[in-house]
Parts: C-alpha cells; sequence; structure tokens
C-alpha cells in the first residue's frame, strides 16, 4: 500500500470549514476547503485517526486516480490502471456508485459497467454491483459492507475514489433506541461545534428526542473517541497493519477522560423519548454524565445550573414531528426560558423558518446553511466569540 493517501473527507453543506478545524486538530494539515468537504494528504495513521476521531464528515475517501476520458474505450483502458489492489482482495464484493455530469459520457450504468469490468479482470473473484447514486449506504457501524468506489465525471474528467469509512461515520455503534425525527451524530456534533459551547459551562437540549446532542456533547467533555465502537471499511483492505487501530483504539482509550465534570441536560416531554435518551447514553459510555428529565420546554430551569450556559437543540420545526402545526408559542417558551436564564446563557439550534426562531426575541444570526434529510436547514445562535 502507499505510505500516503489523497484523502477527502466528505461534509454535508456548509459543514467542511468545521471539518477542517477537526482535522487540525489532529495535526492533519487540510487542504482545500469546498462545499463537498477537505482534501487532505494522509499517513496510513492519519486516515486512521480521521475516521476514528471525525466527529462532523460524513465519511472519507481515498482517491486512488484521476484522468480524462471522452470515450468507454479510453475509460476501460485507463481504469485497469487504477491501482484496484490498494484497497481491494482476491474475491472482493464492490458497489459502484457512479455520477456524471457535463460529460461526453453521461450514462452512469453505462460507466458503472466498463470500470467494473476492469475490476473484475484486475482483482480474481471480485463482484461488482452498481448502486444508486443518493444511495448513501446507511447501515450499523459494525457491519461488513461491499467495498463502496466513487465514479465521478465531471466535464470528462473522470475521478475515481474509495471509501475508507465503510458506514457512514455518524453511525457510532450506540445510538439503537430511537424517538421521532432522530438527528444523525454528525449533525449534532456540528450544533455542538457551531455553538462556540466552551465545555465549562452546562449544556442543556430541552427537545432531546433520543439524546443525540447531549450525548455528543458529553463523549466530547470528556474527549472520548466518535469512531471507537465501530469497524472502518480501510481495515478490509490489503496490506492493511492490523495492529494499527487496536493502537489508536488503545491510544483514544488513555486519552478520555472519566467524567465530563459539568452539568449536561436532556430533558424531554415525551417518557419514550427520555427512556431512548438514557438507554443510549449507556450505550455510548456517558450515562453518568447526562441527567435526563421528563419535562416541558416551559419546566427547563436554567438558573438552576448557573448564571452561564448553554441550549443546543433541535427544536420541532413542523416537518416531521408535528404536522405543520402552528409552533410559534413553542418558541415563545423557549425564548422565556432563555431570558429566565440570564444574559450569559446562549442558544445554538437547528432552523428550518428563521420566522419561527424570532419568537423566542432574541438577538441570532444564521452561523451555518446545511441540510437535513434533503431539507434545507439553517443552524441558527445568539453566542458572540
Amino acid at each position: 500500500m502507499p505510505e500516503t493517501f489523497n484523502a477527502f473527507a466528505v461534509a454535508p453543506p456548509g459543514i467542511a470549514p468545521l471539518v477542517a478545524d477537526e482535522l487540525r486538530a489532529l495535526g492533519i494539515p487540510p487542504g482545500n476547503v469546498s462545499d463537498a468537504g477537505v482534501a487532505f494528504v494522509a499517513s496510513r495513521r492519519d486516515l486512521a485517526r480521521a475516521n476514528l476521531w471525525l466527529r462532523t464528515a460524513s465519511r472519507v475517501i481515498v482517491r486512488l486516480d484521476t484522468f480524462e476520458a471522452t470515450d468507454f474505450a479510453t475509460l476501460e483502458r485507463r481504469a485497469k490502471l487504477v491501482p484496484w489492489s490498494d484497497v481491494l482482495r482476491v474475491g472482493a464484493q464492490v458497489q459502484l456508485r457512479v455520477t456524471c455530469r457535463k460529460s461526453r459520457l453521461y450514462h452512469s450504468d453505462a460507466v458503472a459497467q466498463r470500470v467494473g469490468r476492469a475490476i473484475e479482470a484486475k482483482i480474481a473473484g471480485s463482484r461488482v454491483e452498481l448502486k444508486a447514486a443518493d444511495e448513501e449506504g446507511d447501515a450499523p457501524g459494525d457491519a461488513i459492507l461491499p467495498q463502496l468506489i466513487i465514479v465521478r465525471f465531471e466535464r470528462d474528467h473522470c475521478t475515481i475514489s474509495a471509501d475508507s469509512s465503510g458506514s457512514l461515520l455518524h453511525r457510532r455503534g450506540w445510538r439503537q433506541a430511537i424517538a421521532k425525527a432522530p438527528l444523525r451524530e454528525t449533525l449534532a456534533a456540528t450544533l455542538i461545534s457551531a455553538s462556540g459551547w466552551d465545555m465549562k459551562s452546562p449544556m442543556v437540549d430541552p427537545f432531546a428526542g433520543s439524546g443525540t446532542i447531549a450525548i455528543e456533547a458529553a463523549l466530547r467533555a470528556r474527549n472520548m473517541a466518535p469512531g471507537i465502537a465501530r469497524a472502518f471499511a480501510m481495515e478490509s483492505w490489503p496490506n492493511t497493519n492490523t495492529l494499527l487501530l487496536s493502537q489508536l483504539r488503545k491510544e483514544a482509550r488513555s486519552l478520555a477522560r472519566s467524567k465530563a465534570g459539568i452539568p449536561i441536560v436532556a430533558a424531554d416531554r415525551d417518557g419514550g423519548a427520555c427512556a431512548a435518551a438514557l438507554s443510549n447514553a449507556e450505550r455510548a459510555g456517558v450515562a453518568r454524565d447526562v441527567e435526563v428529565l421528563q419535562c416541558s420546554v416551559s419546566y427547563t430551569d436554567l438558573p438552576a445550573l448557573g448564571p452561564r450556559g448553554w441550549v443546543i437543540t433541535n427544536p420541532p420545526y413542523g416537518v416531521r414531528v408535528s404536522g405543520g402545526a402552528d409552533l410559534r408559542s413553542l418558541y415563545q417558551r423557549l425564548g422565556d426560558v432563555l431570558r429566565a436564564g440570564g444574559p450569559d446563557w446562549h442558544v445554538t439550534m437547528l432552523a428550518a423558518e428563521h420566522a419561527l426562531v424570532m419568537q423566542m426575541k432574541l438577538p441570532t444570526k444564521v452561523l451555518i446553511k446545511t441540510t437535513n434529510g434533503g431539507l434545507p436547514v439553517s443552524i441558527e445562535g445568539s453566542y458572540r466569540k
């Protein structure tokens, strides 16, 4: 295998700058930051650490080759020169995801057929199937998936990449119990990163659902690697140092703090959601760090937690949970709760409608524009660094 990889951390819209910050914190210099993610040059150790520690990225891929092709003969000839043996074992099961944009080779199935034929010619016993371009392959983090190969044509320029993560990185392994409208762990981590939370002050989620935001906050406060309990595709690549991730997981466990040391509260009025939050916190190993309360937002007592803190939350915004019900009064109550906490209580939330956020009558600004389940949303907050 090569000593270094041209890697790319894939991120949802608007999130790439946060991923770049995470890479810097790991001592991995980020390269080009684009709408789609962050490029970086990685050693094998760096690639493993990125998968283990990145909290906001969706997956980490490795660029295998780039070339220009305007006809199928050239595509198949060049595809046979791709270093497939770096990432595929004999008998490998492969899924191809192909997208074509503004290229003479525009038929994704035909492109997949040629690339698949090249793989099967170079890797004995391999089996290739086509994967829909918008299909993410969401599966439990410990699931053994076929190796995902991503083929992207853009203006006759072909880029072929291998997914090093396997299941999407939001699959930490601990969220098995879910409530309504579950929030992905990576988006919860994004809310926390965008909030400016200092990890010294209390953190409260009054619409906790299955507890994802509070659990992610506890994991961060304790410096626990988000991917420590799951497997990665790169572990099954040929000639991989099988001890590397074992050593990195051991190192990560040694870096974890024994407790968060600050109040982290997950509150929800629904008893089933609270039960889900508690069981998820137990699986994540942070049950002692997260206080789960069953109460409505009106009974959230911020002053009892201290003069300063953060509310980080994903309140209902009428699309999945409430079926479009008028939520203005709910946001007004949230504003009342925050004002009762005092001027040093800050809020960061996921919002689909700025008009609802305005019902809080608090100064907020849009921090990030992104998507959630295909819906355009923004992360809005009141904290000023």
